[in-house]
């Protein structure tokens, strides 16, 4: 078991599960540690929806809970404030806009914030999940195609 969790396979996907690297990270790791391509984007972007639906469920209640204690509040203040910062391209755009939001592969995008940015304007998770998914799988391609030098991006 523990040969498994230090596998290149589960370091991705769970490198692909965190908030910060999501698969923008965990993508270009994978490659790396020797996954082939086809691997590499399989296990980062299943790593990187694992999340989405829970929190697109419990993001109220997660919400609440945080909230009751001063360094919580804070928290989700400081986690909120960055996702309204991100919500007009939804708002103006709809469901092409959250899947946009997730895709672009630049900080402070992806699906944890599409998942935010779907909390801040309650869309419903029937309607934010399949945006939030085709946006993580493009986001992939993008990512993976910058990985292998196919593509260049921003600077380039």
């Amino acid at each position: 078991m523990n040969d498994w969790l230090l596998s290149p396979e589960a370091m991705t996907f769970l490198i692909s599960m965190l908030p910060i690297s999501e698969l923008r990270g965990a993508l270009p790791y994978g490659l790396s540690q020797g996954l082939s391509p086809w691997e590499a984007y399989s296990v980062s972007v299943a790593g990187n929806i694992v999340p989405v639906l829970p929190l697109l469920l419990g993001l109220r209640k997660i919400s609440a809970l945080a909230r009751r204690w001063n360094w919580g509040e804070k928290l989700m203040n400081w986690t909120i404030g960055r996702a309204e910062r991100r919500q007009d391209l939804v708002k103006k755009y709809g469901f092409g806009g959250l899947i946009l939001l997730v895709a672009i592969p630049l900080p402070i995008t992806g699906a944890w914030t599409g998942t935010l940015v779907s909390f801040l304007l309650s869309l419903e998770a029937k309607y934010a999940f399949p945006a939030i998914c085709i946006g993580v799988s493009v986001a992939g391609i993008v990512v993976l195609l910058a990985s292998l030098g196919v593509i260049g991006l921003v600077g380039s």
